[in-house]
């Protein structure tokens, strides 16, 4: 999934060079530095972040140097090994399943079987020789090595979610896209890594680069974007009470899609996929109405309208071939993406292609977003699907298109033979959820709160803590959640199946027996009273001896509070 931190982030690599062990001058590191000594005590749900190599073409290593800026412990497992002084190097590298430790001077210092982990109380964790957007790679939490393989192992970030997104959203969206903009984007980065996922390591949850979530660690953290991961604090989209998929992308082009149209199932890969209620595509303005046919997206494609996104260079675009380019595009390409089942007949490799005669767009998305394409040949004709496959196929100069948001012009001679293609499109990624740009400009220009530009863009959804579940047992029994509340305003929404007449509450140090009605499927109480503006913590405490034996469904509704109990 490509995405604007991917930019921004392969720009500036590599421009700043420092000493290893430095710190690169600026305020926003001076302050981070003054979070040392707290920063591994924040409560709350950790991840566990694969580090990949320079270019992020690996994720396996078979030697690294750490080091970190303050005092720091080593482990093997829960056996401590020693304590280093602040910069002092660690070298390790693997024999067979064995990791070798050495010091700066080259003494040994274990041999261990590991995980070998890395903790400092004071300070953040580096990685020699490791760059990210141009600085030194530091991190968070505590760095792991764990051997997947013989002679090699994998570096994993352990650290808490919160801390995680402060490395997340300056990277995946510029610091001066406003506040209110960064905050949107700490709350769909949150919805991504909390939510359910099949790993595709069992050492870690999500890799640090555009594959999951751009993430580069302290050391390009902004004093702005940390407020916006602070005041949103716990916060996160659901629908139906569960954690919706927070999807974002670069540019929409002024119209969002939906979901189905733009992916396949993940479980069956069926194209289009079932559609996802909140991932409804959506205009920056009502009057562009639906751009399924073709006139309708050339008149929108061809032209640049108002919108939200036309800050982004890649608002609108062109791009062209003649006939004999565009069929070696199509050609070198053809195969490699028949084989995620998305062309009909599917091409073999090293099958050729009859020479193409033109061109059919077969169906459109809500936002002219191409679904299905036909490319004619004098063999026979192919039917591509899904906006991935169909950008990767027609490239130029190597890269995929920017989008599949595009209307395309053909040319042909005399003879009715194809000579020359040209498209016109607009837009940067897939275009489903959130368009970073077009949030950027509804906070700078608009003037609209973060909860405002994630209900345009997902919609019909609450703003809320994570659901989750109060039973009988431990230790679900007892729940606890930390949320910042901007307006002191929060509402208890309690999914009272089993009659419940009360819960109790422990509510910024104060306890409260909260009242529950027992004829009403859902509850909804309001804890403004109690709440302050700011961070709130609540414990949620089982209440057993009413003998009831059931479960209790809840979580606090925040920014933007509505009346759907419901979800």
């Amino acid at each position: 999934m490509k995405k604007l931190g991917l930019i921004l982030g392969l720009l500036l690599l590599g421009i700043c060079q420092s000493m290893a062990f430095s710190f690169n001058n600026n305020s926003d590191i001076s302050q981070i530095v003054n979070s040392f000594k707290t920063q591994n005590n924040t409560p709350g749900k950790m991840v566990r972040v694969g580090i990949g190599n320079q270019n992020f073409s690996n994720y396996l290593w078979d030697k690294v140097s750490i080091y970190a800026t303050g005092e720091y412990e080593i482990y093997n497992n829960n056996t401590y090994i020693n304590t280093f002084d602040a910069n002092n190097q660690i070298d390790i590298y693997m024999v067979d399943k064995i990791f070798v430790i050495k010091d700066s001077e080259g003494n040994d210092v274990a041999k261990v079987s590991g995980p070998v982990i890395f903790k400092s109380e004071y300070g953040f964790i580096g990685i020699k020789d490791l760059k990210r957007a141009g600085k030194d790679a530091l991190y968070r939490g505590q760095i792991k090595l764990v051997c997947p393989k013989e002679g090699y192992f994998n570096i994993v970030n352990l650290l808490g979610v919160e801390e995680y997104l402060k490395g997340v959203v300056p990277n995946e969206m510029p610091v001066h896209f406003g506040l209110e903009a960064l905050k949107a984007q700490a709350v769909a980065a949150r919805n991504y890594v909390l939510s359910p996922r099949v790993k595709s390591n069992p050492n870690y949850d999500v890799v640090d680069s555009v594959a999951s979530q751009v993430y580069f660690g302290a050391n390009t953290e902004k004093e702005l974007s940390n407020q916006a991961v602070e005041e949103t604090k716990g916060i996160v989209a659901i629908y139906n009470w569960d954690l919706i998929l927070a999807l974002y992308s670069s540019t929409a082009g002024g119209y969002t899609e939906s979901y189905e149209n733009a992916f396949s199932d993940p479980q069956t890969r069926i194209f289009p996929a079932k559609p996802k209620p909140y991932l409804t595509g959506v205009p920056d303005y009502e009057d562009f109405g639906i751009l399924r046919d073709d006139e309708a997206a050339e008149k929108f494609y061809k032209s640049k309208p108002k919108s939200f996104d036309n800050k982004s260079s890649y608002f609108r675009w062109e791009r062209e071939w003649t006939q004999e380019e565009l069929q070696n595009e199509v050609q070198n390409h053809i195969a490699a993406q028949s084989a995620a089942g998305f062309v009909h007949p599917a091409v073999q490799n090293g099958e050729i292609i009859g020479q193409i005669k033109g061109l059919k767009v077969l169906e459109r998305g809500v936002s002219g977003k191409i679904m299905k394409l036909e490319i004619q040949t004098e063999d026979k004709n192919y039917t591509v699907e899904k906006e991935l496959v169909i950008r990767r196929l027609f490239t130029v100069n190597g890269k995929a298109l920017p989008s599949a948001n595009f209307v395309i012009k053909q040319e042909f001679d005399e003879s009715e033979n194809l000579t020359k293609i040209k498209i016109y499109g607009g837009g940067y990624g897939h275009g489903v959820g959130m368009s970073q740009y077009g949030a950027g400009y509804m906070a700078t220009h608009l003037h609209k709160s973060y909860d405002e530009i994630l209900k345009h863009y997902y919609q019909g959804i609450t703003l809320s803590t994570e659901p989750f579940n109060l039973g009988s047992k431990s230790p679900d029994n007892k729940v606890s959640q930390v949320f910042y509340s901007k307006d002191s305003k929060g509402t208890l929404v309690v999914d009272n199946r089993y009659k419940f007449d009360y819960v109790d509450l422990t509510i910024n140090g104060i306890y409260e027996a909260i009242r529950l009605n027992k004829k009403e499927r859902y509850n909804r109480i309001d804890l403004s009273q109690y709440l302050q503006n700011g961070l709130n913590k609540i414990v949620f405490s089982y209440p057993s001896y009413t003998g009831n034996t059931g479960m209790l469904r809840m979580y606090i509704e925040l920014a933007g509070c509505d009346d759907r109990a419901d979800r």
